[in-house]
């Protein structure tokens, strides 16, 4: 809407405002002024807006009038000249924010304004056009009954101006309040108090809406209101907004109860330095809270795990992925604990982590159960490849032997002989001779079927390690069984590279480690010892065989060396 409806709109709706008017904040700046101020002191509406009122009226003072008394000051106009003017002042809140209304009287019968000292300020429709745009304004008589309503209020309730007028305000009654909340509304302005409030209303589709209000009174020369301005901002979206905060703090207030009653809790800031701990893990730690805010995890380092170890979790978690994987720390009373741990980055607006929840669970007593397990696996498969190897033996060289015996005894006999039986009783033999070393094979152990991934690594490993004299670390998570084509690979890939460091790396010390990340298994295999450049070693057959069968499990593997300073295999194998 242009200026001139603007001031055809408001010489509309109020043709009787005809004294100089100006609204200034508490800071005394002003906000708006009407026409006749701007004639009055020579100024635009834009060139006073912002303005001192003290460049205008220097001699006054905001806080120190009485409201409604008729002051009589000099106005300095834009020209420099000074003249004479009486004026009163109101004050009211909006928002929480006070503002003062100066009502300027260019009249020379002081005898009249002193009657008019508590007179109604009809200015203040000027200041309620001026807030028409974006504020729901509305007047009631001093029943109750709408005698205005602004287009904002209508194109919030829906309802045209014609429905509202010579109603009251029970037509937008939500009935979410009480009726004492409503007595205590009227009992406020009907004994001419300011009352403010936050108020649900329905709109004429049925449909809610909420208001921030400040109801003023106006009062007549008895003191008793006479009607009633209503003044609203709308706050719907703002108090959804409240609403879902509340729901989603109560839900962190239940998830934070829910870890703490059940996992090993940690916080840390982007540097690694703890932030915040629970409980659960004081209790498993034997830190008090007080000892380990402040500290890093160094602080329950076990030294059980490789620098590398900790190296691949750093660099996980600091390039925004979630780490998870089993670890061994080291309480304040030097026991040992094992934790499962998942660790999650907190990302800030650009993509890099600036905190990292830590959540455990103790896993102690698997791991020793899996300890003692895997002694006692690693008994029974001696026991049964001893047995095995003795049976495969015993078959090969006894009943094998003996037709191997008799096959020859054929041979030299149809040498001299020619007859078909002779020739069936060699078929005969060479078919058992097959048949035998088929059994003698399915009889070999086949742990991998047998026990799984893990296990079987674990044996290898405990037997490569004996025959060998290389000390081989193996560190694993894996939440669950992977498909036999891809243990298979697995298994057959640590068993080549092994070979390749046995024969090629000279180095006593060894590592393997197995990791479940979210969407793939990461291998890796290496040494500390010779290494070579890759650049110019050919690739052999042992490395074309791991591609070979990383390639068919749907995986890749990487080599990576540098003389005198080792070889890293990783081979990563989608889940």
């Amino acid at each position: 809407m242009d200026r001139n409806n603007q001031l055809a709109k408001k010489r509309e709706i109020a043709p009787d405002s005809s004294d100089a008017t100006i609204l200034v904040n508490r800071f005394g700046n002003i906000y708006y002024a009407n026409e006749q101020a701007q004639k009055q002191f020579g100024y635009s509406e834009l060139e006073l807006q912002g303005k001192s009122l003290e460049e205008l009226l220097p001699e006054i003072t905001l806080l120190e009038t009485e409201e409604g008394k008729v002051v009589h000051q000099y106005g300095h106009h834009r020209n420099g000249g000074v003249f004479s003017i009486f004026y009163r002042i109101n004050s009211f809140k909006l928002a929480e924010e006070s503002y003062y209304l100066i009502v300027f009287h260019s009249v020379k019968d002081r005898s009249r304004l002193k009657k008019q000292q508590s007179y109604p300020l009809k200015e203040l429709v000027d200041l309620q056009f001026a807030l028409d745009e974006s504020t729901i304004v509305a007047f009631t008589d001093r029943k109750g009954k709408i005698t205005y309503v602004n287009e904002k209020f209508c194109e919030v309730s829906k309802y045209s101006a014609e429905e509202l007028i010579g109603k009251d305000h029970r037509i937008i009654n939500s009935s979410y309040h009480s009726k004492d909340f409503m007595e205590n509304l009227w009992t406020t302005i009907s004994s001419g108090e300011v009352w403010r409030g936050e108020i649900k209303n329905k709109a004429k589709d049925g449909t809610y809406y909420w208001v921030d209000t400040t109801i003023v009174p106006f009062i007549d020369e008895k003191g008793k209101p006479y009607k009633y301005l209503a003044i609203r901002k709308e706050v719907t979206e703002y108090k959804r907004v409240v609403e879902e905060l509340k729901n989603s703090v109560n839900e962190l207030i239940d998830l934070k109860f829910a870890l703490d009653s059940s996992s090993i809790v940690a916080i840390t800031n982007q540097k690694g330095t703890i932030t915040y701990v629970n409980d659960q893990f004081c209790s498993i730690s034997k830190y008090s809270r007080e000892e380990l805010l402040g500290q890093d995890h160094r602080i329950i380092n076990s030294g059980y795990h490789s620098r590398d170890f900790f190296r691949d979790l750093w660099r996980t978690i600091t390039s925004g992925r979630v780490w998870k994987g089993e670890i061994k720390n080291r309480a304040k009373d030097g026991t040992y604990y094992w934790v499962d741990t998942t660790i999650v980055p907190f990302l800030n607006e650009k993509g890099k982590p600036y905190q990292h929840l830590a959540i455990r669970h103790e896993v102690t007593q698997r791991k020793n159960a899996e300890e003692e397990l895997q002694k006692m696996m690693t008994r029974i498969i001696d026991v049964q490849e001893d047995e095995r190897k003795r049976l495969s033996r015993e078959l090969h060289d006894g009943i094998g032997q003996n037709l191997y015996s008799h096959l020859i005894t054929i041979n030299r006999l149809q040498a001299e002989i020619s007859h078909p039986l002779l020739d069936q009783m060699q078929d005969e033999a060479t078919e058992i001779i097959e048949e035998l070393r088929n059994l003698s094979w399915e009889l070999r152990p086949s742990v991998l079927d047998d026990l799984g991934l893990i296990p079987a690594i674990r044996s290898y490993l405990v037997r490569f390690s004996e025959h060998h004299n290389i000390n081989v670390h193996f560190d694993c998570y894996l939440a669950s069984r992977l498909s036999s084509n891809k243990e298979i690979t697995i298994y057959r890939i640590i068993q080549e590279a092994l070979t390749n460091i046995r024969k090629y790396a000279e180095t006593d010390e060894a590592a393997v480690t197995i990791r479940q990340m979210e969407a793939e298994i990461r291998i890796v295999i290496e040494d500390k010892g010779k290494g070579f450049n890759v650049n110019e070693v050919s690739r052999g057959v042992g490395l074309f065989s791991m591609e070979e069968r990383a390639r068919a499990a749907g995986g890749s593997i990487n080599v990576y060396s540098e003389e005198n300073k080792g070889t890293k295999i990783i081979l990563e194998i989608p889940l």
